[in-house]
């Protein structure tokens, strides 16, 4: 009908597309913050997935406060009840807190190790494939999209720029190794982003999606950290008292609500591949701005970060995908 296609195109148009892309990207960034912190903050715990529940814990605090407080968040969880309710959506779309949770638990297991770039590439090889696959599936908010010629090109692109980028990192079998595990985490973030969109759909707030996400993170973590506990006993470390290694969990609030609130505009392959522009930019800021002993920024670093916008601008300004 008519009426149909004046509504559906505005959705996917190239302006709000941008839009989305421009916020993904300042997200992105953000993400490269966190991972420094959360980083740290495991190597200061000495334990990766309690330095995992701090973050995703100090971040469901505050949702709790602020969603009910606010009276669009209290709209959100009555429309999120009542869809679970009807059917309209199901239990498992409220899972995607489960892949955020295992991101935010190898950022405190592998970066210690890996350094920020390696683990930024070992995301970025698990997150464009698998973002191209949930489009393709339809498991996103906008449907099902085809697999343009702009969309496999933007993400062939982003994955040569971020190997570019860190080629002078990965020649060391034990961190491929260990960067298996982000690899796998990248995966879960299209499958998350996707599933955030359509709880973010159902309630109509990003929000009450957000707490949804970390609701269920936090639930996975504890238990894990539980498993972790029986098995090797207590960290070993205590907590530090520099506030800003408890900033993760808020950072992951803007990022999970941000990613809910424009994944219909956007895809979620390309609101993959500007987060990872953002990433790649955010790495190598940290890089320059708070070195550590294995920064070492240069000009393949640089030329790997403005290949990687390039490639995001080509997936963004291609033709909108059918769905």
């Amino acid at each position: 009908m008519s009426a149909t296609g004046t509504v559906a195109p505005p959705t996917l148009s190239t302006t709000r597309r941008v839009a989305g892309v421009g916020l993904a990207t300042a997200s992105g960034v953000a993400v490269a913050v966190q991972s420094r912190i959360n980083g740290e903050l495991g190597v200061r715990l000495g334990d990766g997935i309690a330095a995992a529940v701090v973050s995703f814990g100090l971040g469901l605090l505050i949702l709790l406060v602020l969603v009910p407080a606010t009276p669009g968040g209290r709209r959100g969880l009555a429309a999120l009840r009542a869809a679970l309710a009807q059917g309209s959506l199901r239990p498992w779309q409220c899972l995607g807190g489960v892949c955020g949770a295992f991101l935010v638990a190898t950022q405190g297991l592998t970066i210690g190790t890996l350094g920020v770039a390696v683990f930024t590439v070992a995301v970025v090889a698990g997150q464009s494939a698998s973002g191209l696959l949930v489009d393709r599936a339809g498991l996103g908010p906008t449907g099902r999209q085809a697999v343009t010629p702009n969309r496999l090109v933007g993400a062939a692109l982003t994955v040569l720029a971020v190997l570019l980028a860190v080629g002078d990192r990965l020649g060391d079998p034990g961190a491929l190794a260990l960067a298996l595990l982000p690899m796998l985490a990248g995966v879960g973030i299209a499958w998350q982003q996707a599933v955030n969109g359509r709880v973010r759909g159902a309630s109509g707030s990003a929000l009450s999606a957000t707490l949804v996400n970390f609701t269920v993170g936090t639930a996975a973590l504890l238990v894990t950290l539980a498993i972790d506990v029986a098995v090797r006993g207590r960290p070993g470390g205590g907590f530090p008292t520099e506030p800003w290694l408890y900033l993760g969990g808020p950072i992951g609030i803007v990022f999970i609500a941000l990613a809910a609130a424009i994944v219909r505009f956007t895809g979620v392959l390309l609101l993959g591949l500007a987060t990872i522009a953002g990433q790649i930019v955010g790495a190598v800021l940290l890089d320059l701005v708070l070195p550590t002993a294995a920064s070492h920024p240069g000009p393949a670093t640089l030329l790997g970060a403005a290949l990687t916008m390039v490639a995001v601008l080509i997936a963004a300004l291609g033709p909108a995908p059918r769905r």
